[in-house]
């Protein structure tokens, strides 16, 4: 049935299966109308049916691939044109398991493309667009691999550092503009992701994944709760502030006119 509150239109990119489906469901259940983003049109069109026979909502789909320039331009033409949006998720993104020296590096290149150049074409084209109507929100969805970069491939761990400092900095530029932006950053989660990384979910131990709808029910709950970055399975705020409250401690001394005097102690000539 179609609830009496509407929230706007939410875009999510990956939106066919996995983490992207998941939060199709949960925002047209919390009364968002959805704008699904992905390549497999069939998807898309079999999860739309079902959200709105399920939900009343109204579910756009674009079946079109981001890594491809004209269809990501699509894309960004929607999120500037559509008034109706209040939400976009960059979901769409790609991850690899194997170390450096063994990974393909044309593969490695499309990854950064789609977790990076995409991610930040289409926060460019929704960010203006929100400030403009005074609200809106980018969710933005990182990595713990973006604070824990040894943990799998160094590109992934690249990319999805890339998408938290750029979350930050957005909040930082957009927080009094009426603009919100937040970070998830998951664990391992139990979706098609792995297969595709080449390392398949069932190889990794259970007590570190997290299923697909306990990670965006929390996700959601960390933005209902005003974070900035919501790490689903860490058990403390406490502990993200921190480390947070160390990384801003060292602001101060990070740029001097002088060397620290380790570097020049014992110097001579």
């Amino acid at each position: 049935m179609n609830t009496t509150v509407h929230r706007g239109t939410a875009l999510i990119t990956g939106a066919s299966s996995g983490i992207g489906a998941v939060y199709a469901d949960r925002l047209a259940r919390s009364g968002y109308d959805l704008i699904l983003v992905a390549r497999r049109a069939e998807k898309l069109r079999e999860l739309a049916e079902d959200l709105t026979t399920r939900t009343g909502r109204s579910v756009e789909t674009l079946a079109v691939d981001l890594a491809n320039p004209s269809d990501l331009s699509m894309v960004e033409a929607v999120l500037r044109s559509d008034a109706s949006i209040t939400l976009l998720v960059n979901n769409a993104g790609i991850g690899a398991t194997a170390p450096l020296l063994i990974s393909n590096v044309d593969e490695m290149e499309r990854m950064i493309t789609l977790n990076v150049n995409v991610l930040t074409r289409l926060a460019y084209a929704a960010a203006p667009a929100f400030v403009a109507r005074g609200t809106g929100t980018i969710v933005n969805i990182a990595s713990i691999v973006a604070i824990a970069p040894e943990m799998l491939n160094g590109v992934y761990g690249g990319s999805k550092a890339y998408v938290l400092a750029f979350s930050q900095s957005l909040q930082h530029e957009l927080a009094d503009k009426g603009v919100r932006v937040q970070a998830v950053l998951p664990g391992a989660t139990a979706t098609a992701f792995w297969d595709h990384a080449g390392t398949p979910v069932e190889h990794l131990p259970r007590e570190i994944v997290m299923s697909a709808e306990d990670m965006v029910d929390a996700a959601l709950s960390g933005l209902a709760n005003g974070e900035v970055v919501t790490i689903p399975s860490l058990p403390d705020q406490a502990e993200w502030d921190a480390f947070e409250g160390a990384r801003r401690a060292l602001a101060p001394k990070l740029s001097l006119a002088t060397p620290a005097p380790r570097y020049t102690t014992g110097l001579t000539g």
